[in-house]
């Protein structure tokens, strides 16, 4: 897998195959045999440096029909629950495969992310998506995470689901001592549901977080904070089973 990047910083993933733009085309001999850091000329004499993809890189450009969850709370649910080499994660709520390639990514090889969805035509998408990296530590299941989990002994679970609390008891169970809990939710009235069924089931250090990220412009004039922003995406809430 290669992402070439044109003149204009515009990126695009390619296969091994002939490959055509506005600039004119490359030639598969030559993208076959590229490495990172090499420029590929079109044939119109147009440049394309060679970029060996990292998960960022490949996620800004696989297949997806729906919003994924951004690296600002990518983050924090990993610096929060210390995920780390050899965890075990359950996620649930699939959609494009984005946030189980961030976990597969950091569990390694040694460790296993099991990704339930419910919708088979988002399973298919995120199989693809996951084959397609070249993880293998991440299976996709089309199943219901409301109806039960079948791992055990997991390090995390995390769910990304309209009403999360309904598998907090399945959670509960699957999870090792010590475990955590992490959820995304878009709205404060499921905050508050949710907090008052973790406590109930017996789970500790429940609490929830907002993430605002805002970048900064960097101008002759001066330096200000941008006017636009990654603002509210959702609400993370985290439980641990202690």
């Amino acid at each position: 897998m290669r992402i070439l990047m044109d003149e204009r910083g515009k990126k695009y993933m390619v296969a091994d195959k002939e490959f055509h733009t506005d600039f004119g085309f490359i030639t598969e001999e030559d993208i076959i045999g590229s490495k990172a850091g090499d420029v590929l000329k079109t044939h119109l004499g147009r440049e394309f440096k060679v970029i060996k993809p990292n998960v960022n890189d490949y996620i800004e450009l696989m297949e997806r029909k729906c919003s994924i969850i951004l690296p600002k709370d990518i983050g924090i649910i990993v610096a929060k629950t210390g995920l780390g080499s050899g965890f075990r994660v359950l996620d649930a709520g699939t959609g494009a495969g984005a946030t189980a390639l961030h976990f597969g990514n950091i569990v390694g090889k040694e460790g296993e992310v099991y990704s339930y969805e419910i919708r088979e035509d988002f399973a298919e998408i995120a199989e693809r998506n996951i084959k397609g990296f070249g993880l293998e530590n991440v299976q996709v299941k089309c199943t219901d995470v409301t109806e039960g989990i079948e791992e055990k002994n997991l390090d995390l679970i995390f769910l990304d689901l309209p009403k999360p609390w309904d598998a907090a008891e399945y959670a509960k169970e699957a999870l090792k001592v010590g475990g955590y809990i992490a959820t995304y939710t878009p709205f404060v009235e499921q905050v508050q549901i949710l907090q008052r069924v973790l406590k109930k089931v017996g789970l500790s250090e429940v609490e929830s977080f907002e993430c605002i990220f805002r970048g900064i412009e960097v101008t002759n004039k001066g330096t200000r904070p941008k006017t636009r922003m990654a603002g509210h995406t959702g609400y993370l809430t985290f439980a641990r089973k202690l």
